[in-house]
């Protein structure tokens, strides 16, 4: 086990201009992971059930590191991991677009129902304009393209939605609610592809939907509010379907630097505003979107770009929605901090749980997770990660919370001996009681929900096996539900003797 975790209780971190003292073990924090398929060809030679066997084994390995998000790339480049009557199967699911799996399933039910199954949640990731990484592959019989030529453009060697088109927007819109619809995901995600990043030496080609719809802005302001409008319109319609369904973008780190804008960060780097026509703070301001992930996937100490300045400029640019801060695992981990005690994996968890609003973490690329790259996964189970969080609850969405478990009992079972308690049923899908939470504390001890120490398990079942030993000492063991928004409700006790 590494120094650090001898080192205290409550680790002190060189921050700014002073000594940062955090929470240890937060009750709640956002620990997410990213797993793309754009560019993978991992899944290619993988049948059904060795495909599943995968995906049983990386949620086990992200569930026993103490990830209770996964973020996963379901659209890749206008192609789909689901079954789909709008876009073709993906090529980096079998390998070739448009190939159905054989035999036929659908890999993102069996996502979501795998990660319900370990009380995590499922983000469908989707790349809103990103049409084919290679321009001069061939596309799908059934690809949007082919029955739509005139919605796309060309720049460098991909293809691409036009985002001044209100086809486009319309198109994508209907991809949403189709997924919104018909799975029971926790989110939609969006990551920092808008407008694509700048290629050396070419202008993005939008110079007819800009004579068609540019009615009198800059070319840069009409791009972002192209961007704002499919922003919008994407909220309105999961909104609309589902209202515990949240919408989160995890944008390039940078808004804008101060010598652009007073109000930027102090920084020098490619910015949102002004090259990709994101203009995120907007959504959180306008509350569009419920959660922001910017790439902070830089080292603390870099020259154009520190993380620790990023991370202090985005909490203090939260706009009242949750904040959520994207790593890079390689880079962080093979950063040098400035206090050799410690590495910036440290550094950046401390930070994140010391600012007020900073909810949590999500770990580029899942993969380097799931390969331990220097230990990080160790990190994370033995010390960071070592008790179970609640994620942060969306209270501006709804902060009702549900009502208490039912008939809490202690029985023994051909299991062994459990607490066993059941679900209050509701009509309100908001209410629902989706997980729940046990508590052991001794008769002597005041019950305190807030002390992590005490939490032992997050479960969706409806029982917990208890560690019964020789029952001649007692406890006070306490359960609480949580609905879709994390809020959780008043705890039903229960004394057992173990």
């Amino acid at each position: 086990m590494k120094l650090k975790f001898y080192l205290s209780l409550l680790l002190l971190v060189c921050a700014g201009s002073g000594v940062v003292q955090a929470v240890e073990h937060p009750k709640r924090e956002f620990r997410g992971a990213w797993i793309h398929t754009v560019g993978q060809s991992r899944y290619w030679d993988m049948n059904r059930d060795s495909m599943q066997r995968y995906f049983d084994q990386m949620l086990d390995s992200l569930q026993h590191i103490g990830i209770n998000a996964v973020i996963f790339q379901v659209r890749p480049a206008a192609d789909a991991f689901y079954p789909s009557q709008l876009e073709p199967w993906s090529k980096y699911l079998t390998g070739r677009q448009g190939v159905a799996p054989e035999p036929l399933w659908d890999p993102l039910q069996y996502l979501i129902e795998q990660c319900h199954a370990r009380n995590m949640e499922l983000h469908a990731w989707l790349n809103p304009y990103r049409a084919a990484t290679n321009a001069d592959e061939p596309l799908a019989a059934s690809h949007i393209y082919h029955q739509h030529p005139e919605w796309f453009v060309r720049y460098g060697r991909q293809l691409y939605f036009d985002p001044g088109l209100p086809e486009c927007r319309e198109f994508i819109g209907r991809v949403v609610d189709d997924i919104v619809t018909r799975y029971d995901v926790d989110a939609i995600h969006m990551d920092d592809y808008f407008y694509p990043y700048p290629v050396a030496g070419q202008d993005f080609p939008d110079d007819a939907s800009y004579a068609r719809y540019g009615n009198g802005l800059s070319r840069g302001d009409w791009r972002r509010e192209n961007v704002n409008q499919l922003i919008r319109e994407l909220s309105d319609i999961i909104k609309s379907r589902k209202p515990w369904v949240r919408f989160g973008i995890s944008p390039f780190g940078i808004y804008r630097n101060q010598k652009s804008d007073p109000d930027g960060s102090a920084t020098n780097g490619l910015q949102n505003y002004d090259e990709l026509y994101a203009d995120v703070l907007l959504w959180t301001r306008n509350g569009w979107v419920d959660y922001m992930m910017p790439q902070l996937y830089w080292e603390i100490g870099h020259k154009a770009a520190c993380t620790e300045t990023l991370i202090y400029w985005w909490n203090n640019h939260a706009n009242g929605r949750h904040l959520y801060i994207g790593q890079d695992v390689v880079r962080t981990m093979d950063a040098t901090d400035v206090n050799p005690l410690y590495t910036q994996l440290n550094h950046k968890m401390q930070l994140s749980r010391y600012l007020d609003h900073v909810g949590g973490n999500c770990f580029w690329p899942g993969y380097s997770l799931l390969e331990n790259y220097k230990g990080i996964a160790d990190d994370l189970r033995n010390y960071y990660h070592a008790v179970p969080a609640l994620i942060p609850a969306y209270t501006f969405i709804d902060n009702k919370a549900p009502d208490e478990v039912k008939s809490l009992k202690a029985r023994w079972t051909p299991d062994g001996y459990e607490l066993q308690w059941k679900r209050k049923s509701t009509k309100d899908e908001m209410q629902r009681q989706i997980y729940f939470c046990v508590y052991r504390f001794t008769p002597s001890e005041k019950i305190n929900l807030y002390d992590t120490s005490h939490l032992v398990a997050v479960t969706r079942d409806t029982k917990y096996r208890l560690p019964y030993k020789r029952g001649t000492r007692e406890y006070v063991y306490v359960v609480t539900a949580v609905d879709r928004m994390h809020n959780e409700s008043d705890g039903k006790s229960r004394k057992v003797k173990l």
